[in-house]
């Protein structure tokens, strides 16, 4: 099949069929730009969320250790498409009158975007929390004994002593969630979203040359991945602690 199709890389840069002042490539970089935003706004929710609920599940408090299991069973065993229907499908149905008309009235493209970083920022939250719990439990239960016969208080220890060298220990898996933000980001292309995956489908059905739609696609895929690790590996070198996971 390959050796009988014609390659034509000069198709990205044909205007498009929809009469829209750009190309082809115009779509695919206004797509990458679509997941950038995405991405890196979910990762922040992700962080924020995933640090805060982590903390809750190895505070001594049993209350705060429900919230935090709680709120670990839902974002991550609910799956991540049917969230991304919950919060655009559902929730401007359920919410008050008032606000749930002012959220259908904003433009799509901004109901959409919305909806797709706040499901993957609390979904991906629930992955940063069980990251962070696991990176405070293995720390050495006299970290947490010295803080307090030095007189901090229980938020000044998190602050202070734990979080500090925990989240220096569990960066290589933050990094492994961030590409994944990057690569589930796919899924809002389900609600309209046109972000980089979804660009590469409509040029095929605009053009039938899916083989050089996807394969620009993938490359651009891998690029940013490779971004991703090398700025964590930079990071996490910068801030490693001897005698700590990864450390020389």
């Amino acid at each position: 099949m390959f050796k009988n199709y014609v390659w034509d890389w000069g198709i990205f840069l044909e205007p498009v069929a929809t009469g829209e002042p750009t190309n082809y490539l115009g779509w695919l970089i206004a797509g990458l730009h679509n997941t950038v935003v995405l991405a890196l706004s979910a990762s922040v929710i992700a962080l924020v969320v995933g640090v805060l609920m982590g903390i809750l599940r190895t505070m001594p408090n049993r209350t705060a250790g429900a919230i935090g299991a709680v709120y670990v069973a839902v974002f991550r065993n609910v799956p991540l498409i049917v969230q991304l229907f919950i919060w655009y499908f559902v929730l401007p149905e359920i919410l008050p009158s008032g606000v749930g008309t002012w959220v259908k009235q904003l433009p799509s493209m901004m109901q959409m975007m919305a909806a797709s970083v706040l499901c993957m920022g609390l979904y991906m939250g629930g992955r940063v929390c069980e990251q962070v719990r696991s990176g405070i439990n293995t720390l050495p239960q006299g970290q947490r004994a010295a803080a307090f016969a030095l007189g901090f208080t229980l938020p000044q220890t998190y602050r202070y002593v734990l979080l500090p060298v925990a989240m220096r220990v569990v960066i290589p898996t933050l990094t492994s969630e961030l590409i994944n933000i990057f690569k589930n980001s796919a899924v809002v292309s389900t609600i309209g979203l046109l972000d980089l995956s979804a660009q590469s489908q409509q040029l095929v059905e605009y053009t039938s040359h899916a083989y050089e739609s996807f394969a620009v696609a993938t490359l651009i895929y891998i690029l940013i991945n490779w971004l991703v690790l090398a700025v964590m590996r930079k990071l996490e070198q910068s801030v490693r602690l001897p005698g700590y996971i990864g450390s020389k």
